[in-house]
Formats: C-alpha cells, structure tokens, sequence
C-alpha cells in the first residue's frame, strides 16, 4: 500500500512517496549519497531510527522552495511521517519524537518581516541616534 505524506520547514516543501521495495530513497529523483554530507546524514536520520523497515521500502521524495538545509529538513520531516504512516508503529512514532520532536511536527518560525518606515537593514533594526 502507497502511503503520500509531506514535510515542511520554512519556506521549503517536500512530498515523499513511499512503497514497498528493496531501500531506495531517492530525493529529486537523485540517490541521497549524491548530496553533500551534512544533508546526506539529516535526511538518513529518520531510516536509521527506522532500522530493518527503511530496507523494505522505497522511498521518493521532491522538495521545492527554500535553502539547502531547510529542504534537507523537509524531506527528513517527509520521510520520518512516511515511516510511521506506514508502519503504523506506535513504539516507532515515540522513538522518533524522543530523539527529535521536529522530525514529526512542523517548526511553526518563520522570519519575521521587515517593518515599514525602517531601512532595508532587518525587521528590528532603527536609525541610530546621537545627542552630542
């Protein structure tokens, strides 16, 4: 049974799609061993919690949107939501969310907008002022 899930982290979306297989996760349709390193392990972290289940299932995801590491979080999200959707696991879910909550639930920051009548500097930032 296909089971479609999706991730989200900042401005970037990912969609995974997950069936039965042989242990293929392919992100944009690339092998995740094609990334570079830092990505590589934030996206393998749910499979490893997995354990024996990630072997037995192919998993495809695409992401859009967003930076580098923001889409190598949504695509975690993605798969770590597909894992326990699949194997309907409540032992799975608890050891996901103990070693990191946002693995599962959607980080609710987003960058805060610059105000109006301030310079281009940030959503803070104010002329500075001297009296002498």
């Amino acid at each position: 049974m296909p089971v479609n899930t999706i991730g989200r982290r900042k401005t970037a979306k990912a969609r995974a799609s997950l069936k039965e297989g042989e242990g293929t996760v392919r992100v944009n349709k690339k092998p995740l061993e094609r990334f570079p390193e830092m990505e590589e392990l934030r996206m393998k972290e749910p499979l490893r919690i997995a354990g024996e289940l990630s072997d037995e299932v192919d998993i495809d995801v695409n992401v859009d949107g967003g930076g580098k590491m923001g889409q190598a979080e949504a695509a975690r999200m993605a798969i770590a939501r597909a894992l326990v959707e699949y194997s309907d696991d409540e032992d799975l879910e608890e050891d996901m969310r103990g070693y990191d909550r946002y693995m599962l639930v959607e980080d609710f920051r987003r960058t805060e907008t610059r105000k109006p009548s301030q310079s281009s500097q940030g959503a803070r930032h104010k002329q500075q002022k001297s009296y002498r």
